[in-house]
């Protein structure tokens, strides 16, 4: 194993809360839950020796790995880790008619079109394009051998499958609470997923939620 990513969704946002879409173009911040979400991650997790940190352009996925970032660990943005920009849709209440429209777009993906975006939003194809470029940066580093990537739902989805292969259209078999892990091993040229939606650092959250 040439290097192994550790990859996590941002913590919950206000929005993530009440099921609206924020996308590239909304820089929100976490609300408790999401930061009680990242503290939980953080107490599994800040033993492991990462190497470098790499998050996202957007502020969410900086206030998740705060406490790693704050302990001295070097950390980049990449900006090719943001969100997918759902244009007109960011930031609208969900509604029954977003929530169809919504719908509508991703069976397109699902079929295999992968062009098709909201007006101002991007594609799936024009997100595959950076996501590419963010993983042969991360790739090109190769002293870097355990790395921590913050990023977001739907962009962690896509780079999924341009890891291990699989096409776009498989981008729902990769479900994502807030904060889930998914690690991934690079040997070669081969990524290979070894934890798959691992959410054990929330046991004890939801543990609290149900007292």
């Amino acid at each position: 194993m040439d290097k192994e990513l550790y990859i996590i969704r941002h913590g919950e946002t206000e929005l993530n809360k009440h099921g609206i879409v924020q996308g590239r173009g909304i820089n929100s911040d976490l609300n408790d839950t999401g930061r009680a979400q990242a503290e939980a991650f953080y107490q599994m997790y800040k033993n492991i020796p990462f190497d470098k940190i790499y998050t996202s352009s957007l502020k969410r996925t900086h206030q998740t790995v705060h406490k790693f970032i704050a302990s001295g660990l070097p950390w980049e943005q990449l900006s090719g880790l943001d969100e997918l920009a759902w244009g007109e849709w960011e930031g609208k209440p969900s509604s029954e008619h977003a929530l169809a429209v919504f719908r509508d777009i991703v069976e397109k993906w699902q079929s295999g079109d992968y062009d098709a975006k909201f007006e101002g939003g991007e594609s799936p194809a024009e997100v595959a394009v950076r996501l590419t470029e963010a993983v042969d940066h991360i790739k090109s580093h190769p002293k870097e051998k355990l790395v921590l990537v913050c990023m977001h739902g739907r962009a962690m989805r896509l780079l999924l499958c341009l890891l291990t292969g699989k096409p776009m259209s498989d981008m729902g078999e990769f479900p994502h609470q807030n904060t889930t892990l998914y690690k991934v091993a690079l040997t070669g040229d081969t990524f290979e997923i070894t934890d798959f939606n691992n959410t054990d650092h929330l046991k004890e959250l939801n543990n609290l939620g149900q007292d």
